[in-house]
């Protein structure tokens, strides 16, 4: 039964790393509930602080994940519009079938806002790369969090496989 929660915490690992990059699998989170089932496992104590602080963490990134793309077409000058746009780009990419809708949702929504606020060809590009660099910032985040845990994991396993 031990290998077996191993090799589901492994899964969800990995599947946290993916995560990252795929708009429909929460990474972080994916990836701390991957240290939720090697807890459970004989020999391996993660304490409930640590696992608290890192669901907080997991739970903070995920949130963080939705802002920092508003947050980029607001640092590129985007104005109020330009940031709704973003955030309704952003919810019709997650749910259009379309592929990379996550990327290119946020960019059009922020473009669209801009243009119906300022009619600024110039100034809605640039909002809209703003909000494509939050975008691959946000990403970056969650990858390296991700990374973080799996970090943890390897790190809880070999002290588990060394008694």
């Amino acid at each position: 039964m031990e290998i077996v929660l191993i090799i589901i915490a492994l899964a969800l690992m990995i599947l946290g790393i993916l995560g990252s990059f795929l708009p429909v699998i929460p990474g972080p989170l994916t990836s701390w509930a991957g240290l939720l089932v090697l807890n459970f496992t004989d020999g391996v104590e993660l304490s409930l602080t640590f696992l608290i602080i890192t669901l907080l963490f997991a739970l903070f990134i995920y949130v963080l994940d939705y802002m920092i793309p508003a947050v980029g077409t607001k640092r590129f000058g985007g104005s109020r519009a330009g940031i709704i746009g973003t955030t309704i780009g952003l919810i019709a990419g997650l749910i259009t079938p379309i592929p990379y809708g996550i990327i290119i949702g946020p960019f059009i929504g922020a473009f669209i806002g801009e243009m119906i606020h300022r009619n600024d060809m110039e100034k809605a590009l640039k909002a809209a790369f703003g909000s494509f660099l939050g975008f691959l910032a946000s990403t970056f985040l969650k990858f390296i969090v991700a990374i973080i845990y799996l970090g943890f994991f390897i790190s809880k396993l070999t002290e588990h496989s060394a008694y």
